[in-house]
């Protein structure tokens, strides 16, 4: 049977009290109300459902089948409510304040790492929570409020229909890496020495990549390209078996150097990694936002954008 109205509670409890009982007037006297208010209650209950819910023999009433299947889940129901109520009587005075944030996949994972730290320093009940996906999916997240942040290596694309607010971060030069076998094959200086040389390239829809390839084509430089990689990380694995050079973020050239095995091979300013807080605030008011922007404004980056 379909009920168009929810139950109502308050009656529900009345049930309750008379069926543990066995009598209105008794189940009246422990509620403070008066018979004829109890047995009122219950006839608008029983309306409810549809169904008789006590039988009456002699003075008392007994639940008939349906009254014991209904008392079974009232009484699961207000066991819920005491749980419910002893939960939020023992929460913590503080509880952590989520901050979730949008990682674009083409961001390096040590330069996200390296931006996100500072908000867990804001408060020791901070808890951050860290997705990662395509620029497009995790500014419809921000849209939708899913995530507070996201962090990306360009502003908001023209293509996607999305209000927000980009917030620069800072431009910063890139390096190149690769094997010590692979960088003894090397001839001349950096970085005509890159030519013909195999080059592992960001994806197409990473911003450094466009500008990678005109910097390589303005010096009459031609590598060959071995592999296009979205994902940074899984760029510089294949960069670290002997693949081919890879780039990466000059700021963690060291770290990048120690943690894959590889050595460097040069570096340059001409041409520029951007990152950008992105967010629906034009003016960051959130602290654990304001704690990455600050920060990343001192360590991270050569020069403002």
């Amino acid at each position: 049977m379909y009920y168009t109205c929810m139950i109502n509670y308050k009656h529900l409890h009345y049930f309750c009290e008379v069926a543990k009982s066995g009598s209105i007037v008794r189940a009246s006297e422990k509620l403070h109300l008066s018979p004829q208010t109890i047995s009122g209650q219950l006839s608008l209950l029983e309306e409810h459902m549809g169904e008789d819910l006590f039988s009456r023999v002699g003075r008392n009433l007994e639940l008939t089948e349906t009254g014991r299947l209904v008392l079974s889940y009232a009484e699961e129901i207000f066991s819920l409510g005491g749980e419910l109520e002893e939960m939020l009587r023992n929460l913590p005075a503080e509880r952590p304040e989520v901050f979730k944030v949008g990682i674009a996949d083409v961001v390096s994972k040590s330069i996200a790492y390296r931006l996100l730290a500072p908000a867990l320093q804001v408060s020791d009940s901070i808890r951050i929570i860290c997705r990662e996906g395509s620029v497009d999916s995790l500014l419809a997240e921000l849209a939708l409020h899913k995530v507070d942040l996201v962090i990306a290596d360009g502003p908001i694309p023209s293509s996607v229909n999305v209000r927000g607010f980009n917030h620069p971060l800072g431009n910063c030069g890139i390096t190149f890496f690769s094997t010590t076998a692979l960088a003894q094959k090397l001839r001349g200086d950096f970085p005509q020495n890159l030519n013909d040389m195999p080059l592992l390239l960001p994806g197409e829809m990473t911003v450094v990549r466009s500008r990678l390839v005109e910097w390589l084509n303005s010096k009459h430089i031609y590598p060959r390209i071995v592999g296009e990689f979205d994902d940074s990380a899984l760029m510089k694995a294949f960069g670290q078996s002997g693949i081919g050079v890879f780039i990466a973020p000059t700021p963690i050239a060291e770290e990048v150097k120690k943690q894959y095995g590889v050595v460097i091979i040069g570096e340059t300013d001409e041409v520029q990694e951007q990152f950008y807080a992105i967010s629906v605030e034009r003016k960051i008011s959130h602290p654990s936002v304001a704690a990455i922007t600050e920060t990343a404004r001192e360590w991270l980056f050569s020069d403002n954008i």
